[in-house]
């Protein structure tokens, strides 16, 4: 009686261990989840702010650079409608964490960050020459102005 009595509290404590770790597991699964879409979300939110800056730089650029600041010149508009493009890109991007990323898998999560990080890396060098052409040319509008009698 007491073999069985020894057996069965070894197997009830077999049991809960396996219930423990199965609840862990989970848990840790879920947190991972929540982590991936909470990044995804900060990712989207960086990139849309990178893209705005974007826009807003080259306009100011245009704006010292142009004889008639309202008439955007081809290169602007090209400029224009490849930020706009992103920021459309970046609303899809939205739209599918909205719609997918509670079923999504975690290698979809996973690649999803991966894309929208690599699209705030190519942005960066051009952020980083936008900023410093910005630079350049207010150094350049303050030094005419110097000049002018």
């Amino acid at each position: 009686m007491n073999t069985h009595l020894t057996l069965g509290l070894a197997l009830l404590f077999i049991l809960l261990a396996a219930l423990a770790s199965l609840t862990l597991f989970y848990r840790q699964r879920t947190y991972r989840r929540a982590g991936s879409v909470r990044q995804l979300l900060e990712l989207a939110d960086r990139l849309e702010s990178d893209l705005k800056t974007c826009r807003a730089g080259l306009q100011q650029a245009h704006a010292v650079m142009s004889l008639n600041p309202d008439l955007p010149t081809t290169g602007e508009q090209e400029a224009r409608h490849a930020i706009d493009a992103g920021l459309r890109s970046l609303l899809q991007q939205r739209i599918w964490i909205r719609d997918k990323a509670p079923r999504a898998t975690q290698q979809e999560l996973d690649e999803a960050a991966i894309t929208m990080s690599a699209a705030r890396q190519r942005l960066q060098p051009l952020l980083t020459g936008l900023n410093q052409a910005q630079h350049a040319l207010d150094n350049a509008v303050r030094e005419h102005i110097r000049r002018e009698p």
